[in-house]
């Protein structure tokens, strides 16, 4: 249970940071009372529901990933563990970046986390395909039992 609100408590920590608005400017504008349905004729099939607006020109959506690491887990299994997340690069195409390092910040906020990795992806397609896709499949496979918590959060980067 511990590790769950202390999960709880990174994602909530994470989500507020990146939605909460830094400037005046980005603060959303305020929500317009919805307008009653329209009746629809039987006969006429439902229009596609429009996309959301288009990303800027080369943009790519982050994939953040840290992991804690349980205390008894050797450092050869925490380098396999390394290796074969970077090796992800090189068997799921839909990656078009991978980057990662060990944290060393000195704020004392990392939870525990140890590994940090960031995946970029093209859409958010890409990034569903890489999810399910048998080589991460079973990576987590490895993974999973070594780790004490993990945090994941996605952003489309924003200038």
């Amino acid at each position: 249970m511990k590790s769950l609100s202390l999960l709880t408590g990174c994602v909530v920590a994470a989500l507020s940071l990146h939605l909460m608005p830094l400037h005046a400017e980005d603060s959303p504008a305020p929500a317009k009372p919805a307008k009653p349905a329209k009746a629809k004729k039987a006969d006429k099939p439902d229009k596609a529901e429009k996309p959301a607006a288009k990303k800027a020109k080369g943009a790519r959506l982050n994939h953040v990933v840290a992991f804690k690491f349980k205390e008894d887990v050797k450092k050869e299994d925490i380098r396999k563990v390394e290796d074969a997340f970077r090796a992800l690069k090189t068997k799921i195409p839909q990656v078009q970046k991978l980057v990662w390092g060990l944290n060393n910040s000195p704020e004392g906020l990392n939870k525990g986390c140890t590994h940090v990795w960031i995946l970029s992806f093209n859409s958010d397609e890409d990034r569903n395909v890489y999810l399910t896709h048998p080589d991460h499949v079973e990576f987590g496979k490895l993974v999973k039992p070594l780790l004490a918590d993990v945090f994941v959060a996605d952003f489309w980067a924003k200038d």
